[in-house]
């Protein structure tokens, strides 16, 4: 778990690495930082607008050090092909959010029915995959959107480019965590 200083660290450079890329100005790490953020996580950076969606992007696997996947993400979703780029005159508008994850597990189960005790509502997000489809839902979603564990499933295949019901072949691979978030 982060402390809240470094949350709201994580917070402060997602937003100067936001402005930046906007403003075609260099992006570097900054030269001091809580030590911490040099730990292998998962994250993504999401920004809204007037409540609304903006963009999300993410690195859900620990494949770099936090800090540079914060870096990474936060020009990312400035440019979520979902939407248009971000314009400077944006920028006074937005709020970040900024979800640090622990590792994507594999949830097991005998037959998908069981999904449905397995998977709880505001504490797991979830990815899915199925073939060469994927996709990922945080956390926060289903709460946000008062969803039931299986309209999250439901969601999630949709989101993966599946057909709703996808989850509950047995082909397909479900994989949740947690998320600790910081929001401006």
């Amino acid at each position: 778990m982060l402390t809240s200083e470094e949350g709201k660290f994580l917070l402060k450079l997602a937003r100067e690495t936001i402005e930046k890329f906007v403003n075609n100005e260099r992006i570097e790490k900054p030269p001091r930082y809580p030590k911490s953020l040099d730990e292998k996580r998962g994250i993504f950076c999401t920004i809204t607008e007037d409540g609304d969606l903006r963009g999300c992007i993410g690195l859900p696997y620990p494949i770099k050090p936090l800090i540079d996947a914060l870096i990474d993400s936060s020009q990312s979703v400035c440019e979520d092909p979902r939407f248009e780029s971000l314009r400077g005159d944006e920028l006074n508008k937005i709020k970040i959010e900024v979800s640090v994850l622990t590792e994507p597990k594999l949830i097991t189960v005998e037959k998908p029915e069981q999904y449905l005790e397995k998977i709880r509502i505001g504490k797991d997000g979830l990815i899915i995959q199925s073939g060469p489809y994927s996709g990922l839902l945080l956390p926060q979603v289903a709460s946000e959107h008062n969803w039931g564990v299986e309209e999250f499933l439901n969601y999630l295949c949709l989101k993966a480019g599946l057909l709703p019901n996808k989850w509950k072949d047995p082909e397909a691979r479900i994989y949740k965590f947690q998320a600790q978030i910081f929001r401006e």
